[in-house]
């Protein structure tokens, strides 16, 4: 990893950082559909191809035919979830952070000098956090097991798959961290490589350790850290070799108020986020597990066939974030409007064109994982009620994007909050009210309304917005740094 000190003049690159076509000149300079083009569509593939391995995997888990395995790999998945985040912390706040430095550095060469603190505390963060978790988790392994809504059948394989999942914690937190440093940088494509790669190694590792070795959900658990280790050696030395002006080497690690607060402000609401989704899948799970194993099953399997067009629009939530926060950094708000319009056109378009074609065939896609004429009957409902979840939370997704991309803490972690918030009663009205398809149609009246949450949340903050783009570029960067505020 780099040492170098970026007090220090940077040694002399092939190619300016600013050229025409490299990394840096999508985020500052390029037409906004070929920037957007060019973040977007690398991060929507991979998104994508992990979301196409997850239906793939619940497939070899279901070849065995045993609903039990595929109900303890669902009830696992909220601690996936709490790891990412926990990445996410330092990676979502951490990234949004340096893209705003790298574009208030076109106006003061300085600012790009904080960047190496900033990514030496977002890894090592990451790692020790993940590292805590991880060990946590572990001495609290069957009450965990319990608390995820295991039943006596489910009860032995959700706790092997936990268990493996907790030894990687800090594997994977650094992962999903790291990706959001490379992203920072504008470094789409490559993202994108190490994203699918990974994804490849983990399905060839789940072939042979599910269907070879018999290892069951031990086996899917260990190819996913295994393929994560992977990621981080990838995104490591990619970051050593090409990043100007990040390190990742311990000595820059810093517990500076201007490093925490902004990092933390806005990546707070990522781990918010993902403890209130544990609550709510924990609710979920508890309440479905009351209708049978079928109907958890059919939920863990209309839920990973509906990621495929969701994560396409996160990859457009997603990559959009370093152009809209290096565009505020640098002052440009005629970019930073057309790069927020632009994209909210393609998370409408595509996410409805997405919706309404999965909807037409969702009988044939639900079928080609289940057999049982019950579990294919309430996947087709599940599914549907997550596809039209999956347009407002599209929007839902760009508005928290700006939040975080601007500084806007206090809304980021309000956008963040409000699903887990709002989901409980409503879940637990549904389902007294409808009993199932209250359960089932309880996420879509979410989104809805946290929809609905981050419109107001923007017309509350867009004068904020507007006086900090219309600050000096060094004094916005302080802003963001030291007040991180609505």
């Amino acid at each position: 990893m780099s040492t170098t000190d970026l007090t220090s003049p940077t040694p002399p690159a092939t190619t300016p950082p600013d050229a025409v076509g490299s990394d840096r000149w999508y985020l500052s300079s390029a037409p906004i559909v070929r920037a957007l083009v060019h973040l977007c569509v690398p991060m929507a593939a991979a998104m994508i191809v992990g979301a196409v391995y997850n239906v793939v995997n619940a497939g070899v888990v279901g070849s065995l035919h045993d609903n039990t395995l595929l109900a303890a790999v669902t009830l696992g998945t909220p601690v996936l979830g709490l790891v990412m985040a926990v990445g996410g912390v330092f990676g979502v706040g951490g990234g949004a952070l340096v893209a705003r430095l790298l574009g208030a550095a076109e106006n003061d060469p300085a600012e790009a000098t904080k960047i190496r603190h900033v990514s030496s505390f977002a890894l090592w963060g990451s790692v020790v956090a993940g590292a805590v978790l991880g060990v946590a988790g572990l001495l609290l392994l069957q009450p965990l097991v319990t608390l995820l809504g295991a039943d006596a059948a489910t009860a032995a394989a959700t706790s092997t798959y936990v268990a493996v999942m907790l030894a990687f914690v800090p594997v994977l937190a650094a992962a999903f961290c790291l990706e959001q440093l490379v992203r920072a940088e504008g470094a789409s494509r490559q993202v994108m490589s190490a994203l699918i790669g990974s994804t490849v190694a983990n399905l060839a590792l789940d072939l042979v350790f599910v269907l070879v070795l018999h290892w069951g959900v031990a086996g899917v658990a260990l190819a996913t850290g295994l393929s994560n280790l992977a990621v981080v050696a990838w995104f490591a030395a990619w970051l050593t070799r090409h990043s100007a002006h990040m390190s990742l080497a311990p000595r820059w690690f810093t517990l500076s108020p201007a490093v925490l607060r902004p990092v933390l402000g806005v990546g707070v609401g990522e781990l918010l986020q993902a403890s209130f989704l544990i609550v709510t899948s924990l609710v979920l799970n508890n309440l479905a597990a009351a209708y049978g194993d079928g109907p958890l099953a059919a939920m863990g399997v209309a839920v990973r066939i509906a990621q495929v067009p969701e994560f396409l629009l996160m990859g457009v939530t997603l990559g959009v974030l370093p152009l809209l926060a290096y565009a505020y950094g640098k002052g440009d708000r005629g970019r930073l409007a057309a790069a927020l319009r632009v994209s909210a056109l393609t998370v409408g378009g595509v996410g409805l064109f997405f919706a309404v074609a999965v909807f037409l065939v969702r009988d044939q896609v639900v079928t080609a994982f289940v057999a049982d004429p019950a579990v294919l009957t309430i996947g087709a409902t599940i599914l549907t009620a997550q596809l039209v979840a999956m347009v407002a939370n599209g929007f839902a997704g760009l508005l928290t994007s700006l939040f975080q991309a601007t500084g806007r803490s206090v809304p980021a972690v309000v956008m963040s909050v409000s699903q887990g918030v709002l989901f409980v009663p409503v879940v637990l009205l549904g389902n007294l009210w409808f009993g199932l398809p209250g359960i089932v149609w309880a996420l879509t009246v979410t989104e809805v309304v946290v929809c609905l949450v981050g419109v107001g949340l923007l017309v509350a903050t867009r004068g904020a917005i507007e006086r900090g783009l219309a600050e000096g570029s060094p004094a916005r960067a302080e802003e963001a740094l030291e007040h991180a505020e609505p």
